[in-house]
């Protein structure tokens, strides 16, 4: 008997679905549960490409939600939310389903860990790392980010999941006082080693991928717990 579907979910990026990290999200999504990827491909050298494209996101997204039946979208990528402020209020004007962005699922996320101080890992450079920093602290929460940092966001998916691992036990050790630790762009991907970095480090990780598919099924009032990416899905956190 085919699987029922609860809901068909909309993931909207501002670049192409062809990106390696799209391979590691997949898994965690549930059986019941439909993602369609939505590439727009506006990124062509630099992330600050996306700054004026607001418009562009809008208008394909909300087609994309009343041609495809989608239940719920997200649209994924801070930067493109960053360089076009007031952008997910827009989308919320204009579609008639719940909504969310890379920012407001993490900020939530954090929330319910009642996390304050965060060491914020991302694979931008340090002007993007600042709005994001920016940005948490408008909602109480204090960002800290490592002193290595990457000049392109390229670069980020170089690095192996052993790489991955040694950069985020690095940061920490030099931070020292956060709550919890909050990856950014999933080019820097932490899934395969997310459960190895909250065990040994003993603080929850919460990383916009799996953040954002939380936060879209709680809204449309789903649950689970997905086994071996993290505290957030396996507890299946409620809202705060």
């Amino acid at each position: 008997m085919a699987q029922e579907i609860r809901a068909k979910i909309g993931f909207v990026t501002p670049i192409s679905i062809l990106t390696p990290h799209f391979g590691s999200f997949r898994p965690l999504i549930p059986a019941d549960v439909e993602l369609e990827f939505e590439g727009l491909n506006l990124m062509r050298a630099t992330i600050y490409d996306l700054k004026g494209t607001g418009e562009v996101v809008l208008e394909r997204t909300a087609k994309a939600v009343k041609d495809r039946g989608w239940n719920g979208a997200i649209v994924s990528g801070a930067p493109v939310e960053l360089l076009n402020p007031g952008l997910l209020d827009n989308l919320r004007k204009a579609v008639n389903i719940p909504i969310t962005t890379a920012l407001d699922s993490c900020v939530a996320a954090l929330r319910s860990y009642s996390a304050s101080r965060v060491l914020l890992l991302t694979p931008f450079d340090e002007p993007m790392n600042k709005l994001i920093r920016e940005y948490l602290a408008g909602r109480g929460v204090e960002a800290v980010s490592p002193s290595e940092n990457f000049q392109h966001y390229t670069h980020a998916q170089k690095l192996s999941p052993k790489e991955v691992y040694n950069y985020t036990k690095r940061s920490f050790e030099a931070v020292g006082n956060v709550q919890a630790l909050y990856f950014q762009g999933a080019v820097l991907d932490p899934l395969k080693i997310i459960e190895r970095i909250e065990s040994d480090l003993g603080l929850p990780a919460v990383a916009s991928n799996p953040a954002m598919l939380w936060f879209i099924l709680s809204k449309l009032g789903l649950s689970y717990s997905i086994e071996g990416y993290g505290k957030l899905l396996r507890e299946w956190k409620r809202l705060p």
